[in-house]
């Protein structure tokens, strides 16, 4: 029988083991997880809703549906670290002394490289890709400044010698080259299978009960037999699906706009969980390069697919006296990150479950 699933502690409960301080700021308050199972690994949590309604923008409108409005956001979570930096809460409403682990999650940069415009600016990429278009750049600059303003944060409070930083994603976007874009909108698709489901089942009621369409399909099926996963995967890659394009002019993608897709046990074993699990989808769809599952016209690029633009991301670590910068070519992983911190710290990477399960490594290159 296959193992069930593990819950495994993190890098804030280790270093509460150690009697050390920690906080985080994050997107959503979905992210107190990190305080792993103990529920006491974060001690000072800062994470309000980005889907929230945005303070001075119209009702209705959160916090990524404007690119200004998105640096407004992030500006409330920055200066919760320059708080810190100096020795208080978040809030600043008590002085704690500084954290030995904390960070934050910036979204600019995610939403200027999905927006088709935002302040009288085009978001994304240039044709070809590797160039990042004006609201881009606008949103770099800000997170440079943001970051530049910890820095001098962090040597002004006399810390420089004693603290690392650590720059990184969570994950990338797709398409970058907009002439690659495919806008698909997976509501008629996910009818159509609930429709074809009930005609060859009598009485049976919607099979599709959750998904998740970004540049991937999630779906949760009401009936999470092999059959049922079976019916929906052959459904998928026999039919075709209407969109458009960067342009707004309709397109036909084939295979309801999928590469390949893993039904019910195949899906299970994509993501290392027994059938069992409740938790992973019963019908995973690898999107095709450029598909992003979204009605009208409001996104250019997405994030949630197994594709290399999704999942290629840089690491910038800066260390304590460190010299000249250098460049490691070896293949490495976000998850390494963790065991790197509590390395840094002088804590033992292995006090991770994680790192004993599927022998991490710390990041090379570090001393």
């Amino acid at each position: 029988m296959a193992a069930g699933p593990q819950v495994v502690n993190t890098i804030f409960e280790v270093a509460r083991q150690h009697g050390l301080r920690t906080a985080w700021s994050d997107k959503h308050p979905a992210y107190q997880m990190l305080s792993g199972p103990s529920g006491t690994g974060v001690q000072d949590y800062f994470t309000p809703e980005i889907n929230s309604q945005a303070i001075g923008y119209p009702a209705g409108q959160d916090w990524t549906s404007d690119n200004a409005a998105t640096m407004q956001y992030d500006s409330y979570k920055v200066q919760a670290i320059l708080n810190e930096i100096d020795g208080y809460n978040h809030s600043r409403t008590s002085h704690v002394g500084v954290p030995a682990i904390f960070g934050m999650n910036f979204q600019t940069v995610s939403t200027a490289q999905k927006l088709p415009t935002s302040d009288g600016l085009t978001g994304g990429y240039l044709p070809g890709g590797t160039v990042p278009g004006p609201l881009l750049v606008r949103a770099l600059n800000y997170i440079n400044t943001s970051v530049a303003g910890m820095v001098a944060e962090i040597r002004a409070q006399g810390l420089a010698s004693s603290t690392a930083v650590i720059i990184s994603a969570k994950h990338g976007q797709s398409p970058t080259d907009p002439a690659d874009l495919a806008r698909v909108p997976d509501g008629p698709i996910i009818s159509a299978i609930n429709a074809a489901w009930t005609a060859a089942h009598s009485g049976a009621g919607h099979l599709i009960i959750f998904s998740t369409d970004d540049d991937g399909m999630l779906l949760w099926l009401s009936d999470r037999s092999q059959a049922a996963a079976d019916f929906v995967q052959a459904y998928l890659l026999s039919h075709t699906a209407g969109g458009n394009n960067i342009g707004g002019n309709p397109i036909t993608v084939s295979a309801s706009g999928l590469s390949k897709v893993y039904a019910g046990g195949a899906s299970a074993e994509y993501f290392g969980v027994p059938s069992s699990d409740p938790r992973h989808p019963d019908v995973f769809g690898v999107a095709q390069h450029g598909v992003v599952y979204t009605g009208g016209q409001a996104k250019i690029a997405e994030h949630g697919g197994a594709g290399q633009q999704d999942r290629n991301v840089p690491i910038l670590v800066v260390t304590p006296g460190a010299g000249h910068g250098r460049v490691i070519d070896a293949p490495v992983g976000t998850t390494e990150i963790a065991p790197t911190i509590l390395a840094l710290l002088g804590l033992d990477p292995g006090a991770l479950q994680a790192v004993r399960i599927e022998h991490t490594a710390v990041l090379p290159g570090l001393r």
